[in-house]
Parts: C-alpha cells; structure tokens; sequence
C-alpha cells in the first residue's frame, strides 16, 4: 500500500530477498481500503493478527485452504482498531504472558505463516531436501 516507507528497489530490500526475489509475485495497492476492496475479507480467508484477536492463530484454521490471507499491522501500533472491530471474528493472537506488549512483527509473521504451511501439510513445499 502506498507510499511504502521504502523503496523495491533498494538494494538492500533486493539482498534480503537473495535469490528468491524473481520468484516473488509483488502486488502494490494504493492503500489498504483498495486491498479490500479486491479481497474481500468475507469473500476470502482472511485473518487479522492482533494482540486482542479472540482466536489463536494455532487452532485448526487453516486446513484444506488453498489461499490464505494474514494481515498484520504496523509493528508500533498494529491495525486499526475499526478494522479489528469489524472482523473481530476474523482476528487471531499468539498468545502471550499479559504483562508483554507483543512481538516484534517479523517473528510473528514467521510463527504465524509457518502455522499456516503446517497445516496445509506444506503443500506446494519441497517434502525432502535436494542435497540428500
């Protein structure tokens, strides 16, 4: 959603990726209100990462989902709160001790995408490593 606060072309977004930038499908959208309106969240399985989300991300949401959506917000302020009211019942959490504010976003968005390839049995992933 634009403006991005970097540039895909920055080389150091580039080296991030390694070789696996030209296997990546990008899809800019103006803002997020476009995104939805493209996909729309009770059209399409859709989650919403929230330290408040009333499901956790570990229950079984995700099996036999061919394409799966997982939003999540800013790493300071997280989504917007009438976002998460309105799909309060698409929202999920990682569960936490109540006195820690939340994880940093790229470790949630790793436990939270890995749960989603568990449970679709990795499907699409390589089943054994190609050095074996």
């Amino acid at each position: 959603m634009r403006p991005l606060g970097f540039s895909l072309e920055d080389k150091y977004v580039k080296r991030a990726g390694l070789d696996y930038w030209d296997k990546l499908e990008i899809e800019e959208h103006d803002s997020f209100e476009k995104f939805l309106e493209k996909y729309v969240p009770e059209e399409h399985h859709m989650f919403f990462v929230t330290t408040k989300g009333k499901q956790v991300y570990s229950d079984g949401l995700y099996e036999n989902l061919k394409e799966v959506f997982v939003v999540f917000g800013k790493e300071t302020k997280g989504l917007p709160e009438d976002v998460l009211k309105k799909y309060l019942n698409k929202t999920i959490r990682i569960p936490m001790k109540p006195q820690l504010r939340s994880l940093n976003l790229s470790n949630s968005a790793a436990i939270v995408i890995y749960e989603v390839l568990r449970q679709s049995k990795f499907q699409g992933l390589e089943e054994v490593s190609a050095y074996f």
